[in-house]
């Protein structure tokens, strides 16, 4: 018999892909609050579908009772820094007690495994509500690990290339509408990864929960400037770019692991890819050397940026 995965914010762009990357192995439930999502998402990925509402402890619970999931990954999420900063009640709500639901469910019905999606913006120094309140998710899951039978454990990645509300699709439409792309910041360096990418940190997580289980794990990764992106951009289709006022909670560089994280983590290599794990309360007596920031990682090459910038998902996967 196949085992069972939740996958919470399962209608995203992220939680579409990795359910179809898992299906073949797993029965996989895709569980998201907006029904009509949840509709379009099971008729485009093939997997089964549930109304769930993180916010809410009962509709979570009621859905692990109807599934009985041995895995959870947890990516439903508010994520956008601007909005956060806006409206940090929803941000907090969502994020911060949303994720508390979930662990409390999952630890009360006994599921195996919990993986919570987090992103570079939480790794100090923070800088906004939205990476304070992942920060705050991967403290409690991490410290969660070892109080029950579940696993907690969570992943943590750059920029998701085309996701949906990312800067990708918002620098399309202002040039298919315009032809004049509108930046916050050129000078800012940001990681840059593929949905596919993204699903491989997760399935290592998952596949290496034993080994990793109370840390948070990223990949190695490249960044861009974001001004090259632009400069690319406009070179290959045209237009031009600038500058715009800046939105609340910036910074210029993000961190895969912060300073402070630095001799707290260690290194591991899945797929032939080094990847990163933070044990927040164990200091690593070999730690890497220097923490891992998009000023101080490789860049993309130019042929890598053009590959990411020429190349959007189909339009039926933009939803």
């Amino acid at each position: 018999m196949r085992k069972r995965v939740l996958i919470t914010g399962g209608t995203g762009f992220l939680g579409r892909r990795l359910g179809m990357q898992m299906k073949a192995d797993w029965e996989v439930f895709l569980g998201a609050r907006n029904n009509k999502q949840n509709w379009m998402a099971g008729q485009y990925t093939g997997c089964e579908t549930i109304p769930l509402d993180i916010t809410s402890i009962d509709s979570f619970r009621d859905a692990v009772v109807e599934i009985r999931p041995d895995v959870v990954i947890h990516a439903a999420a508010t994520k956008f820094v601007d909005l956060s900063e806006k409206q940090p009640l929803e941000c907090v709500d969502v994020n911060v007690l949303g994720s508390q639901n979930v662990a409390r469910v999952c630890m009360d019905k006994g599921v195996e495994t919990v993986i919570g999606i987090s992103t570079d913006k939480a790794a100090p120094p923070v800088r906004n509500t939205y990476a304070l309140s992942k920060a705050l998710m991967e403290r409690m899951f991490c410290s969660l690990n070892g109080k029950s039978v579940t696993k907690f454990a969570c992943v943590r990645f750059g920029n998701l290339a085309w996701s949906t509300g990312s800067v990708l699709p918002i620098w399309k439409k202002m040039h298919d509408e315009t032809g004049v792309i509108g930046t916050t910041g050129p000078e800012m360096r940001r990681f840059f990864i593929s949905v596919d990418e993204a699903c491989s940190i997760i399935l290592n997580a998952v596949n290496h929960i034993d080994v990793l289980q109370g840390q948070v794990l990223t990949r190695r990764m490249k960044s861009v400037q974001i001004g090259d992106m632009l400069a690319l951009w406009v070179t290959k289709k045209g237009g031009r770019w600038e500058r715009i006022e800046g939105r609340p909670g910036e910074r210029d560089d993000e961190y895969l692991v912060g300073e402070s994280e630095r001799p707290y983590a260690s290194e591991h290599v899945f797929d032939g890819i080094t990847h990163y794990a933070i044990d927040f309360n164990r200091k690593n007596p070999n730690p890497i050397v220097e923490e891992l920031s998009s000023a101080t990682m490789p860049r993309l090459s130019e042929a890598e940026i053009l590959n990411i910038v020429m190349n959007p998902p189909p339009a039926d996967e933009l939803w």
